[in-house]
């Protein structure tokens, strides 16, 4: 969930960035004065710095904290692939710092609208094949998305969203009721191909170049469903568009996914519709959880109001399964009240 925001002016004095200042000076040969960008939903926070006229991003990127050798690797593999993404320079492995190329401050999602949508939804599709194909980096093979991995994502929303951050106490049927949802969306992941996956491919993560788009936020990527990607970018925790837009370019994903040999042609655009439309619902209900949990464990206020359109997803995509009606009905009567609530205030 990294994203980058225009350069503001920052007091920066503590031991870390000191360090950085200290380890930019050496590499340089002349001081620098390293500007804050932003933070992202971990602990990583990210500067810009001017020298010799060009501009560099640098990572300041605890490595007690986070581990910064999937990053390097993807990013290594993803160049290699022809994916453009942030040049490494520099790596200070030590100190957790990572001086790379900067991209500029273009999100794509600053610049969609009604009319540019699926020009640009075009483009971040044709990304995939070639993303698809990265299943091993230097560290090895990447982290599979099992049955586990599928599952520690669920259980985010009940722990953070549901007991943290709303205090919701729930009975053995709802609990049951969460269980037999959970498993039909694990099973959803299971079935489909098994490809390279980004892990959060969204219009934050895509930076707009000369009419191109890199890729970030990387350092995430598993081997797992084929859709996953597609609904990431087709149904965004951050926007939403209008249904039928996201229905045509679905139908343009599931003919990609065949044209490049990574889905059967014996594959119905229905099975692989309903494996895209689980997809989303799992992946919002993580996306919730996770939001929940940046407020209460992390102290990052800014995502929680993106939950409202994370739910929304969920529910409206549940109804139009009937496997998925008891879990929208009861969605509807427990938790929008309490969603009401937190808008209201």
């Amino acid at each position: 969930m990294q994203f980058y925001a225009k350069s503001h002016e920052v007091a920066l004095s503590d031991s870390r960035f000191l360090a950085l200042q200290q380890w930019l000076a050496d590499f340089f040969g002349s001081p620098v004065t390293p500007v804050l960008i932003s933070g992202d939903a971990s602990f990583r926070r990210y500067l810009r710095v001017q020298h010799g006229g060009n501009s560099y991003i640098v990572a300041d990127s605890p490595p007690d904290k986070v581990d910064n050798q999937p990053f390097i690797a993807l990013a290594n593999a993803y160049a290699a692939a022809g994916i453009s993404v942030p040049k490494i320079i520099a790596f200070n492995e030590t100190a957790g710092f990572i001086l790379q190329q900067d991209l500029g401050d273009t999100q794509l999602l600053s610049l969609l609208n009604s009319d540019n949508v699926s020009h640009w939804y075009a483009k971040a599709l044709a990304l995939l094949p070639q993303i698809a194909k990265i299943t091993t980096s230097a560290n090895g093979s990447l982290p599979r998305y099992d049955a586990a991995f599928v599952e520690r994502e669920l259980a985010i929303f009940p722990e953070w969203l549901l007991a943290h951050h709303w205090q919701l106490s729930l009975s053995a049927t709802e609990q049951q009721l969460l269980q037999r949802t959970f498993k039909l969306l694990t099973d959803n992941a299971l079935a489909q191909p098994l490809v390279g996956m980004h892990r959060d491919f969204h219009s934050r993560n895509l930076m707009v170049m000369n009419d191109a788009l890199a890729v970030i936020d990387f350092q995430d990527a598993v081997i797992g469903p084929l859709t996953y990607d597609g609904v990431s970018l087709l149904r965004d925790c951050y926007v939403r568009w209008p249904d039928a837009l996201v229905d045509q370019l679905c139908v343009q994903f599931y003919q990609q996914c065949q044209q490049q040999q990574l889905l059967s042609s014996e594959v119905a655009f229905s099975q692989f519709r309903r494996w895209f439309d689980l997809m989303g619902i799992q992946r919002h209900i993580k996306a919730a959880g996770i939001f929940a949990r940046l407020l209460h464990r992390d102290a990052k206020s800014g995502y929680i109001k993106d939950i409202p359109l994370t739910l929304s997803y969920i529910l409206d995509i549940s109804h139009r399964y009937a496997e998925l009606t008891e879990f929208a009905d009861w969605m509807e009567s427990r938790l929008l009240p309490l969603l009401e609530q937190d808008v209201s205030h």
